[in-house]
């Protein structure tokens, strides 16, 4: 090896890892959102037209597509429905674990657009733009990450929403898990998962390891689609028993393809079911939700030439800081009002006790106050003054008199 090299490599195993931007336990209560980064990305590719930058005629339709999204979810989440824990997903690599089970797995999905593929590093800089955790790991498929976080969470107590329609990810689905479509604003829950397969989720898995997939290259069992699968598994309860029972199937070609082809169903269970005891390299705690580098985002915004995103995200960041202002100023006149009640209070009881003839006892209210507050600059108390003497009554004839002019006097 070349000495350069030697100390490349010296350098990179010296220089240490980047710090998490945010860390927060996540508990019960907490709301863990994880984005399936991959189906964005062709879903913002197909979503708009070919749109190249101005400045060296790049393509950069499916970034702004991303970016698009991305910001819409971040901006239209209702106020009790916020993440705390958020992060987007990608699929590293297409070789993995289930290439070596299978080697013909997805190999019939047709390559990524010529010019869709230049833009895949820019939409990861686009994550990092808006402060958002970029997880992908090598022989591991995005499902895989999403299935372990999403355990994690469900352990914890938290609840997770899986920003995603693919029914790969419905086998997931529980009472802390559920999945959102932005395309059609449409929550994906365990009556959805039932009324698209037929089954409850924990049982997904098994009518896809019976019907295939063909997306996938998941070969299943010929001749059973969807519904046929989802009948035997009512039936018989899983794949394993129904293999078992098959000789008991009164229809002949069915009964035939489940014996012939009973391996490649097993097979396709292990392809279809997601793994979510994954090694993770970032804990879930790193996912915790912090406010964005405005200065960062609107920089690579400029950069990618997006004008009108890039006023909507000014804008709403300059929104934001009025309101956060607004309620810092807020705050402080209410803490002088009631500076100025416990005042008054104190300046009452003070001066009935001075009424009395007895020495005023000090306030409790006002120590208090003083005692978490800073003391006001010199504030004059205001007391009660003592009633005033009656005016003497005067003769109106009296008083006419010594204003009328005399006979002497001169004008």
């Amino acid at each position: 090896m070349p000495k350069s090299s030697e100390k490349t490599s010296q350098k990179a195993a010296a220089k240490p890892s980047a710090k998490p931007l945010a860390v927060k336990a996540a508990s019960k209560g907490d709301h863990v959102f994880l984005v399936d980064g991959s189906s964005y990305i062709f879903r913002a590719y197909h979503a708009l037209p070919p749109l190249s930058r101005k400045s060296d005629g790049l393509q950069v339709n499916a970034v702004l597509g991303f970016c698009n999204m991305l910001w819409k979810l971040l901006r239209d989440m209702p106020e009790d429905n916020r993440p705390t824990h958020l992060a987007i997903v990608f699929d590293k690599s297409e070789v993995t674990f289930r290439n070596k089970l299978y080697p013909d797995y997805k190999a019939h999905r047709p390559p990524a657009p010529d010019d869709l593929i230049p833009q895949f590093s820019l939409i990861r800089d686009a994550v990092r733009a808006f402060d958002l955790p970029c997880l992908e790991q090598a022989g591991f498929e995005a499902d895989d990450l999403i299935a372990t976080y999403a355990r994690q969470a469900c352990e914890r107590g938290a609840n997770t929403t899986i920003v995603s329609s693919d029914k790969d990810l419905m086998q997931l689905v529980n009472d802390c898990v559920t999945m959102y479509d932005t395309m059609k604003d449409r929550r994906i829950g365990i009556p959805e998962v039932i009324e698209k397969f037929g089954v409850p989720p924990e049982k997904v898995v098994e009518v896809q390891a019976l019907a295939g997939d063909s997306t996938d290259n998941v070969p299943g069992v010929p001749g059973i689609g969807i519904k046929t699968a989802a009948q035997l598994i009512v039936e018989y309860g899983d794949l394993e028993q129904l293999l078992f029972r098959a000789t008991e199937i009164k229809q002949p070609k069915r009964r035939e393809a489940l014996i012939e082809n009973a391996e490649k169903a097993r097979i396709s269970r292990q392809l279809v079911l997601l793994d979510d005891k994954v090694d993770l390299e970032v804990p879930l705690d790193e996912l915790a939700v912090h406010e964005p580098d405005a200065r960062k985002l609107i920089a690579f915004l400029k950069a990618m030439e997006f004008s009108s995103l890039t006023r909507s995200i000014r804008r709403s960041i300059r929104r934001r800081l009025r309101q956060t202002r607004g309620t810092r100023m807020v705050a402080a006149l209410r803490l002088s009002r009631l500076r100025g009640k416990v005042d008054r209070r104190a300046n009452r009881a003070e001066a009935r006790a001075r009424n009395k003839g007895r020495p005023p006892r000090p306030h409790r209210a006002r120590e208090r106050a003083t005692a978490t507050t800073r003391p006001r600059a010199s504030r004059a108390r205001r007391f009660r003054l003592p009633p005033r003497a009656p005016r003497p009554r005067e003769n109106c004839r009296s008083i006419a008199a010594s204003t009328r002019p005399s006979a002497s006097s001169t004008i």
